[in-house]
């Protein structure tokens, strides 16, 4: 297979999440990625993860998440030699990524408008929490303080609790993918114009664009505000998590059809009549009393029978998973979205990653490089620049690689 990016030069300045997943996604497609690295101690994601041997390597688990595929160089920002080295590498870039707060990359007189005076065509592309401008652009923010400021937590949680974070790094992951696809079509434009481009993410825009459509839309042209509902539908029934024999079932029944066809699965013809569950409408104003007639039926029968049956009869429903369950699932192996390396520099172990959530049907995946050890690629990357051994080592020296 040939990788869409083979040959994209990519400088990626990013720490933790919404960064390096992005930059992740493009070296999955073939681009070449430089992980541009503070002396000693690298992304902060090094330190992190659930195994902290690894992290005391400087290899922990988050970081080796969304690492594969790059390189990785030390580069001492602060220093005026290290400023240098950074504008050479970029001169012939395609793209730089960042993700630190607005106005720091100004102060170092590496912005886009630095750069782009001996790069006209670089694609340089910022994700932060707030976005460049705004009144809140200045402030920090993590995934969480996104997650509240969107309005996400807000429908997320049961209805008469309080609210709940998303149980991963939705809003991080958000960013990501949406700088990912944005920097690609810039890419795109480039390849025909020879234009570059300064790509602004909010992660904050990113989260409440992918809202648009049931909640946000809903609320600027109904007035409707948005509720936590727990499991349940905001615009359907029977549509939620259902208990079963030995657990919880998810059903979705958007459609007249789905219905009648879920009435009959379970043997309860009689509700497709009922003057309460007909209509659709008047379904979901009783939701409530439609889940009293159907948790007696479904707790019959395992949430795995269940999903046979209801699949079967082309209705919507699956048990709910573990994330164990599902990666030991024969469909998560059939689809490939997981890679393993079997010895990742500076641990001595193996460790087994997520990729892409696609494919090209009908071409060969590639294996990609482990994450790369802090500054594993520094001496060759400063080499293809013409630096010497003798200058790079007084560079080491000097703490500025």
């Amino acid at each position: 297979m040939t990788k869409p990016l083979n040959g994209v030069k990519v400088l990626d300045l990013s720490n933790i999440i919404a960064g390096p997943l992005c930059t992740y996604q493009l070296a999955l497609m073939g681009a070449d990625v430089i992980k541009i690295e503070r002396p000693g101690t690298g992304d902060l994601s090094r330190k992190m993860g659930m195994d902290p041997e690894r992290g005391h390597k400087q290899m922990g688990v988050s970081f080796l998440a969304m690492n594969a595929g790059k390189k990785s160089i030390t580069l001492n920002l602060q220093q005026e030699r290290g400023r240098e080295i950074f504008k050479q590498l970029a001169s012939n870039a395609d793209v730089v990524f960042e993700n630190y707060r607005p106005g720091v990359m100004a102060r170092l007189g590496l912005d886009h408008d630095t750069l782009k005076t001996f790069n006209p065509s670089l694609i340089y592309c910022a994700v932060s929490g707030f976005g460049q401008d705004g009144p809140l652009s200045k402030r920090p923010a993590y995934d969480q303080i996104i997650q509240g400021y969107s309005g996400l937590m807000s429908l997320t949680g049961p209805e008469d609790g309080d609210p709940y974070r998303a149980g991963y790094t939705a809003c991080d992951s958000m960013g990501a993918m949406t700088a990912a696809f944005a920097v690609t079509a810039a890419l795109l434009r480039k390849n025909r114009t020879s234009e570059g481009a300064f790509i602004d993410v909010s992660m904050l825009d990113a989260t409440m664009t992918t809202m648009a459509s049931w909640v946000i839309a809903n609320h600027l042209n109904t007035g409707n505000e948005p509720q936590r509902l727990g499991n349940e539908s905001h615009s359907a029934a029977p549509s939620g998590s259902f208990p079963t024999k030995d657990g919880q079932i998810n059903i979705v029944n958007n459609e007249q059809k789905q219905f009648e066809a879920l009435c009959d699965a379970i043997g309860r013809p009689d509700l497709k009549t009922h003057p309460m569950f007909a209509d659709r409408n008047e379904r979901f104003k009783r939701k409530d009393a439609l889940r009293a007639e159907l948790v007696p039926v479904l707790a019959q029968k395992t949430s795995a029978e269940w999903e046979e049956v209801l699949s079967a009869a082309g209705i919507p429903a699956a048990q709910i998973y573990t994330v164990p369950e599902i990666l030991r699932h024969a469909h998560t192996s059939a689809r490939n979205i997981l890679e393993t390396f079997e010895d990742v520099p500076g641990t001595n172990q193996c460790a087994t990653v997520a990729t892409r959530g696609y494919q090209f049907i009908g071409e060969t995946i590639e294996k990609n490089t482990p994450p790369p050890e802090l500054g594993q690629d520094t001496d060759t990357v400063l080499e293809s620049l013409g630096l010497s051994d003798e200058d790079i080592r007084s560079l080491r020296e000097n703490g500025t690689v």
